[in-house]
């Protein structure tokens, strides 16, 4: 018997303990199961002490995190598609703005292709409802969007929002689930009903495989509730959609139920490839800016850096500042800069992220692509043949 099922047969025996609960939801951390252990935390604070509630509660805070990336971690720690001035400086958002206030496809640097797909099977119904309606086309739905981490899937989610002069909501996943019976499907109902009051809305699921998991994959039932509420809300079973729409967001396309993907559910998905040129070039003018640097040329640095993300390319200038600051020690010259030699060494050093994801879901276009859902990701790949 492994830790997990003999602290899962210990809470059986001793269901209020919270010292219990509590290992048994780090154990299902440790784990990658997430939603079993944010589940079990909650059920643990209720009959904790003071101390360990609070230490209960980062934990949750934790997971949400992981689930539902901020603004702030999407911005600036991962995505790296950043605000543009029409003199192509950068400018910086503030982090503390409401989700409300717009951003637009006019402040994302690069990704030309996916903001024409986007806008194509997205923002035009929403800006011409009329003519689709005409053809009977709703201007509502759901949409998913995978891909690498890292590669800025919330903030292009914020900018679909933007473009559409929508509301965006954002959805947690402490916002659905609950340790008590039928909570969390009433949790559901409530999230949607809220974004059809403010219509119109667009609601997004992060890391949505951890709320619509494959049901073939999963025993407990009230995961299997959650993911049935998620699909007939999302379908829209006698209400109205129209101006609703729901993006999803994933780094696990393969753990996310088929269920979701079929028409009037996730019936639109875009693969969010790691950054362009012209998004590289972004990011690396944002994560340079206000360091001493000496003269660089981007066009190189573009160039030795195909498959990185935004992620990525923050490592790359934190370990050259690293590195600066370190001979900076050594020869005690307060003038040393970052310099085009420094960046290029770090870069030879450092492997793109992408690289794995890429080469996972190669196999899952091997032997699970028969209806052509991942036909996005084979066209990228063909693109870049020998390279990955």
């Amino acid at each position: 018997m492994n830790k997990l099922e003999m602290l899962k047969q210990l809470s059986e025996n001793s269901p209020t303990d919270p010292t219990i609960l509590f290992s048994l939801a780090i154990a299902y951390k440790y784990e990658q199961m997430h939603v079993d252990a944010l589940q079990v935390l909650k059920k643990a604070q209720l009959h904790a002490d003071l101390e360990l509630s609070n230490l209960i509660q980062k934990e949750i805070n934790a997971i949400d995190e992981d689930f539902a990336e901020t603004e702030e971690d999407e911005q600036i720690e991962e995505s790296g598609i950043r605000l543009i001035n029409s003199d192509n400086t950068i400018k910086f958002n503030d982090h503390k703005k409401s989700e409300s206030q717009t951003i637009d496809f006019s402040q994302v640097g690069g990704l030309d292709e996916l903001k024409h797909i986007i806008s194509m099977k997205i923002i035009k119904p929403f800006q011409a409802p009329e003519l689709f309606s005409k053809f009977m086309k709703k201007t509502g739905g759901g949409l998913l969007l995978y891909g690498p981490p890292g590669c800025g899937k919330t903030f292009i989610a914020k900018a679909t929002a933007g473009q559409c002069d929508a509301h965006f909501r954002s959805v947690k996943i402490s916002d659905i689930i609950d340790p008590y019976y039928g909570v969390a499907e009433r949790n559901v109902a409530d999230v949607f009903s809220t974004a059809r009051a403010k219509k119109p809305c667009i609601l997004f699921f992060d890391e949505i495989d951890a709320l619509g998991y494959n049901r073939s994959k999963i025993s407990a039932n009230n995961v299997r509730n959650i993911v049935d509420s998620l699909l007939l809300e999302i379908e829209g079973v006698d209400t109205n959609t129209d101006k609703l729409l729901i993006i999803g967001a994933t780094n696990m396309p393969w753990d996310v139920d088929p269920a979701f993907r079929r028409p009037g559910r996730f019936d639109k998905s875009i693969f969010v490839q790691p950054p362009d040129q012209e998004a590289r070039k972004v990011i690396f003018k944002l994560k340079i800016q206000d360091r001493p640097v000496g003269i660089l040329d981007y066009d190189q640095l573009v160039r030795e850096t195909n498959f990185f993300s935004g992620a990525d390319i923050e490592y790359v200038v934190e370990q050259a500042s690293e590195t600066v600051l370190n001979l900076i020690f050594e020869t005690g010259n307060e003038n040393l800069v970052i310099t085009q030699d420094v960046l290029m060494d770090t870069i030879k050093n450092t492997k793109p992220s992408t690289i794995e994801w890429l080469r996972t879901i190669s196999t899952y276009l091997r032997y699970a692509n028969q209806t052509g859902f991942y036909d996005d990701v084979d066209k990228y790949l063909s693109r870049h043949k020998g390279l990955i």
